[in-house]
């Protein structure tokens, strides 16, 4: 038995509540399962974590993500590249921007716990990217608003508005309706957190109207995105970014015009989420199993 050298993993908090900077970690060679470790408790305290200068192409980055659980599809609507089934293309040429504050894939049954995102092209002024810690969101929460929430269901839905590509993008996306009810507090399966499950997708609450659902879901999500639950992360070639979709949500900064902006994504299949009441999520509309079955 080979017994691989451990590392010393670094850890720069970047704000006060969430984000850190990892160091001393190649992400591209061969690690001890202790460092591996070191990395998911660093993700699951900060919640996402950024490694500077990792020289990673698909194999080598799905390999990495795939010390961290098995790989869904590289997304549940699009394609994936050819001999590439794990990744998802991030490429603002092909209109895809993700500049709304969003958790990844939350229209699915089982959105994915962790993903995994390398920088490839890096516009020469804006194209950051800022994290939201929905964890410290929901223990922000005044009482008998969090009160409401625990007991409250969501509805999410591909056909959102987050959906605002190129019009045939947006076709294509919403060629199949995909929607899930979770809850709206979902208990995280590893740290047993309690944590908000809103973001982009998140379409109307069961049992209000319209217009009610749109207030509730407001007020909500004004808790995650206040800035003390913040953290926002400036690009580099070669980053790359992991985070806990299981308790974040996200913003990519459209601010670059008609510069490029790529990077390439890996996600881990994650669990069923669970409400505070012990319900589960379930599937309103569209079948996802494939995407979740992970990748071979």
């Amino acid at each position: 038995m080979t017994h691989l050298p451990l590392t010393d993993v670094g850890i720069v908090p970047l704000a006060g509540g969430i984000g850190a900077e990892l160091t001393g970690v190649d992400t591209a060679g061969p690690l001890a399962d202790e460092t591996v470790a070191q990395v998911r408790r660093a993700l699951l305290a900060h919640k996402v974590v950024f490694l500077r200068g990792q020289r990673l192409d698909y194999d080598s980055q799905a390999a990495f993500a795939r010390r961290f659980g098995d790989l869904t599809l590289g997304h549940p609507v699009y394609s994936a590249p050819k001999d590439r089934p794990a990744v998802r293309e991030i490429d603002s040429r092909a209109g895809t921007r993700a500049n709304h504050w969003h958790t990844d894939l939350t229209f699915v049954e089982r959105p994915p716990a962790l993903a995994f995102l390398h920088n490839k092209v890096v516009p020469p002024v804006g194209g950051d990217t800022m994290w939201a810690n929905t964890v410290a969101a929901y223990e922000s929460l005044p009482e008998p608003l969090r009160a409401l929430a625990d007991r409250l269901r969501i509805v999410h839905s591909n056909d959102s508005d987050y959906t605002d590509e190129t019009v045939a993008a947006r076709a294509e996306y919403i060629s199949t309706l995909y929607e899930t009810e979770h809850p709206a507090v979902h208990v995280h399966p590893e740290t047993g957190e309690r944590s908000l499950l809103l973001g982009g997708f998140a379409r109307r609450a069961v049992g209000f109207g319209p217009q009610a659902s749109r207030d509730l879901m407001r007020i909500l999500q004004e808790y995650v995105v206040r800035p003390e639950h913040t953290v926002r992360w400036t690009w580099r070639v070669g980053d790359l970014a992991i985070w806990d979709n299981r308790a974040t949500q996200h913003y990519a900064i459209h601010d670059y015009g008609t510069e490029a902006r790529r990077a390439e994504r890996c996600t881990v299949v994650g669990s069923v989420p669970v409400g505070t009441d012990g319900r589960p999520s379930v599937t309103v509309s569209g079948d996802t199993s494939t995407y979740s079955a992970g990748v071979a």
